[in-house]
């Protein structure tokens, strides 16, 4: 106890310098935890996905669509416990800057397959009876304003005109991962208006969702659903649902690398500052370590002290960068929720940061605590006065 005292004293004996060293530390925590963030909520669709689900989609491209036909083809598959499909629909709310993904998909089976969306049984069994029923994430409602029964109406891009829903569900996510910002409508209905409007485009879909017994059976099913369409009009590609994910997240790859390199630069800063300031304050108390070493303290107690002042900057540092986080995170998700739906500070961000801080404080307290610890008592009492 008395030990951690004298540290703390002698951390803050330069007040001005300790300060500004610790709003240095505490600015790089609060920068790296921020980009770190930023990275789960980019991979956020991959830490979500199933090893019990996969994605078939057309071989040549996802903007290619399959018949529906293939769905009871690909149920009688072995190993094969549910099958749901739908369409991107990319309809706009009111304004294109009102960005949220919207789907028509079979709502009874993706509802099924996705149990991470919870639905309350009275909403679920309204959005089955109505034909126009749409069902949205809890953060997609509370941004518009949304209630259940409120008319809303979609502009549609891939296929035109206005497209009227009714609200009549709303789920919340079962973990902090699920996406709460989805917007997902009857299949049926988006089918039965393009029979009318445009017959060709009818009885297709743009991807199938399934549901497999056990991750074991995932290569074998994957094989079985490519090769029963092999050498037909639509080939398909099966892939994991985190296989589908990682295979958007690799068209940004250098972004992300840019940002994971960002961030290390941001420790590597600090961990200088940090340096300079143990290098200062060690230069500054040769002739106190040298009266330390009079009184019998060996070499491992002064680069103890060194190394513990230089952690309790860190750490203190740490401490408050790891307290910002979470409200900055909160502030950049409101305004990011157009782009980035989930945006929470994870664990493991926080352990990095500790480890972080814990690493600058050791490399920074090296060189000093080395040229303390091998002073030589004559060198160190010369300096004083």
């Amino acid at each position: 106890m008395f030990a951690l005292k004298l540290l703390w004293r002698n951390a803050f004996r330069h007040r001005l310098r300790t300060f500004l060293t610790v709003l240095g530390i505490t600015v790089a925590i609060l920068a790296f935890g921020m980009l770190r963030t930023f990275i789960d909520a980019w991979y956020a669709g991959v830490e979500a996905s199933s090893a019990s689900r996969l994605v078939t989609r057309n071989a040549i491209s996802l903007i290619f669509p399959l018949p529906i036909s293939y769905k009871d083809r690909i149920r009688q598959i072995e190993g094969v416990k549910i099958v749901s499909y739908g369409n991107w629909f990319g309809g706009i709310y009111i304004d294109e800057k009102n960005l949220f993904a919207n789907f028509a998909v079979d709502i009874e089976s993706y509802l099924k397959l996705y149990t991470e969306f919870i639905l309350p049984p009275e909403q679920h069994a309204a959005v089955v009876r109505d034909r126009k029923a749409c069902v949205a994430g809890r953060k997609l409602a509370d941004r518009f304003g949304w209630k259940i029964g409120d008319s809303i109406v979609l502009k549609g891009t891939i296929f035109p005109g206005d497209w009227e829903f009714v609200l009549r569900g709303i789920y919340h996510g079962r973990d902090k991962t699920a996406d709460e910002s989805q917007m997902f409508f009857h299949w049926n209905y988006l089918n039965e208006t393009m029979k009318k409007l445009v017959p060709r485009r009818a009885d297709q879909v743009g991807f199938y969702m399934i549901g497999i017994t056990s991750p074991a059976l995932s290569s074998d099913v994957t094989l079985a659903i490519d090769g029963i369409f092999r050498n037909s009009l639509a080939e398909t590609l099966t892939e994991s649902e985190k296989a589908f994910a990682l295979g958007f997240i690799s068209m940004t790859e250098a972004i992300v690398i840019a940002i994971k390199l960002v961030s290390f630069v941001v420790i590597i800063i600090i961990m200088a500052v940090v340096a300079n300031t143990m290098a200062m304050t060690a230069r500054e108390r040769i002739g106190g370590y040298a009266v330390f070493k009079t009184l019998g303290f060996g070499a491992g107690h002064i680069a103890g002290m060194i190394f513990g002042e230089s952690l309790v900057l860190t750490m203190t540092g740490c401490a408050l960068g790891i307290a910002l986080t979470f409200p900055a995170a909160r502030a950049f998700a409101a305004a990011m929720s157009n782009y980035l739906p989930i945006f929470n500070v994870s664990a493991s961000t926080i352990y990095m940061d500790i480890a972080a801080a814990l690493l600058v404080g050791v490399v920074a307290g090296i060189f000093p605590a080395w040229r303390a610890a091998n002073m030589r008592i004559a060198e160190g009492l010369s300096r004083i006065g």
